[in-house]
């Protein structure tokens, strides 16, 4: 079993759920998902995340001691992932970063989008010299942005941006815009690889499993 740690407070179990089915049916691993307490924005911002990282770690150990076997930080910013693997003695893998590592398999030039003005610097980091730039939809600051209207369509023209700026790859640096099922309609549109951080971390998973 693997254990998804959600960092967006959902009280729907259907809506819980999304990412861990999307690992299961792509990679065939058996997910477990819990979120974290008091966050019904996610993490959004430095303060949020802040906020969220004892509440990961706790988690966490929730999980470990329950018998998964590998841990995924759904979130792109890898929020708390060295506490967490301090915390626990099972693979755990952050979203972001595991979103990057594909990134550089599929492209020279990676453009990132997010719901912040900067790239989470856990993306940064294993992108390097690889890095095009960022950007983040007009009108998106939170998670739950990106399923209002207009959301999808923003997103688009982000990724239009970053490709008109050089990028030749896409990374999706929010595991909210998974959740819109954003992905396939800019590989259609836009012709390019996109890189899914929920997809990304299953992958590692299976390597972990």
């Amino acid at each position: 079993m693997h254990g998804i740690i959600r960092v967006l407070t959902c009280d729907d179990p259907t809506a819980l759920g999304a990412h861990g089915r999307v690992i299961e049916e792509r990679y065939a691993l058996a997910t477990v998902s819990r979120c974290i307490p008091g966050q019904p924005h996610g993490i959004h911002d430095d303060e949020s995340e802040r906020r969220a990282e004892p509440k990961i770690v706790s988690l966490a150990r929730e999980l470990a001691d329950e018998g998964a076997e590998a841990l995924i930080i759904s979130c792109a910013a890898d929020p708390a992932l060295d506490l967490t693997r301090e915390a626990v003695d099972i693979p755990v893998i952050g979203a972001g970063s595991a979103a990057a590592a594909v990134s550089l398999g599929l492209g020279r030039r990676v453009g990132v989008i997010g719901i912040r003005d900067q790239a989470p610097p856990a993306v940064r980091a294993v992108l390097g010299d690889h890095f095009a730039g960022s950007a983040r939809p007009h009108g998106v600051h939170r998670t739950t942005d990106l399923s209002a209207p207009g959301g999808r369509e923003a997103v688009v023209d982000a990724a239009s941006e970053l490709l008109g700026s050089g990028a030749d790859t896409l990374l999706l640096a929010c595991t909210g815009l998974n959740t819109i099922g954003i992905r396939p309609l800019l590989e259609e549109r836009l012709r390019v690889p996109v890189v899914d951080p929920v997809l990304a971390a299953g992958l590692m998973a299976s390597y972990a499993a």
